[in-house]
């Protein structure tokens, strides 16, 4: 590897050293204690009683998060055709989800995680290929579900809520997931025709994107991402259905129990008897969350998250209060952990591959 190609590294691995996590932690703590110092008091918290049933449930939520990222290990494993062992995959996921979470939502970890697994002994074409196949799977499963679940639920029963017996019909809410989902909707698209159809052809469409004057300076990194996708475009063409079946499976099944964790946090502390409609449309929401999440500027959603938690799954508890209580145990399951493993993994990793 030349020095340009180590110094163009580093440099984006710069902008994913461990000190960025003060940002989304302070970003995600100054929104709960906003909205705790605003709705809680003393009758506030005693809604809230732990006992050895809520611990048992909080278990149950972490292990939620450990079959979400076994899920996640499990599709890196069938998109390289197991050249990785699982403890390099668990290192992998780890960093992605370190980068993820540090960098906006839009952003994501996407061309880090390509560095990765370069490093970690694939080529850069089946890199692209891998991380690609990854990006295409997770945009089927919101292309898939979120209809369903509307189809399903209603959306006048997803896009309005009772909090306090007064009906509040969230349009803000709705348009953020609108957005969302059509961006998604077209990048699925753009993806989907690029990678399997005519990768040429998304190629010159990136090339003639990025000369518009505000885009030009990066018209260079459009040009190797077109090279990365007719390279993946290779790899994924040849592959049978029965590898995406499985591939999708272990997306459906990780980004399900990424979900739950909320269904599971509600039910150790039974606020109320959940009947199964409640169940899904808590879970319902929590996607359309999810996809509303992708038009915030903060590092993983932070604050942006917490606050869009307590209202729009506020009507399923006591008071706003117990919501942001909720929304901060919430974060700290399905969020903080991921942080904390990332700045132990990344400094070790950026010297092993990094150290000459």
């Amino acid at each position: 590897m030349n020095k340009d190609q180590t110094n163009s590294q580093k440099k984006l691995l710069h902008g994913v050293r461990p000190s960025r996590i003060v940002y989304p932690i302070l970003i995600g703590i100054a929104a709960v204690v906003y909205m705790l110092s605003k709705e809680v008091n003393g009758k506030t918290l005693s809604l809230i009683e732990f006992s050895w049933y809520s611990l048992f449930w909080l278990c149950i939520a972490l292990i939620m998060m450990i079959i979400r990222d076994l899920g996640y290990m499990a599709r890196l494993r069938i998109l390289t055709d197991k050249k990785f062992s699982w403890g390099k995959a668990f290192r992998i996921i780890m960093l992605w989800e370190f980068t993820s979470a540090i960098t906006p939502s839009a952003i994501g970890g996407t061309s880090v995680a390509i560095l990765y697994l370069n490093k970690e002994g694939l080529k850069v074409g089946k890199s692209s290929a891998v991380v690609m196949s990854t990006s295409f799977l997770d945009e089927l499963y919101f292309i898939l579900m979120f209809p369903l679940l509307i189809l399903f639920l209603d959306i006048n029963q997803l896009f309005m809520t009772d909090i306090h017996n007064q009906s509040l019909w969230l349009d803000s809410l709705l348009y953020f997931a609108l957005v969302g989902y059509l961006v998604k909707t077209g990048y699925f698209i753009v993806l989907t025709y690029g990678l399997f159809w005519n990768p040429r052809g998304l190629k010159w469409l990136l090339l003639w994107i990025f000369k518009l004057p505000v885009l030009r300076k990066w018209k260079r990194g459009a040009n190797q991402a077109g090279t990365d996708i007719i390279e993946s475009s290779k790899e994924l063409r040849r592959k049978p259905f029965w590898f995406w079946l499985k591939a999708f499976i272990a997306t459906f099944c990780s980004w399900t129990a990424r979900y739950w964790v909320v269904n599971v946090i509600l039910l150790a502390f039974l606020f109320q008897g959940y009947s199964i409609t409640e169940h899904i449309m808590i879970f319902a929401r929590q996607l359309v969350m999810w996809i509303m999440m992708l038009v915030s500027p903060t590092p993983g959603g932070s604050g942006f998250s917490e606050w869009v938690f307590t209202k729009y799954l506020g009507e399923f508890l006591p008071s706003a209060g117990v919501a942001a209580a909720m929304a901060l145990l919430w974060r700290l399951i399905s969020y903080y952990p991921y942080l904390l493993i990332g700045v132990f993994i990344l400094p070790k990793w950026i010297k092993k591959h990094f150290s000459k």
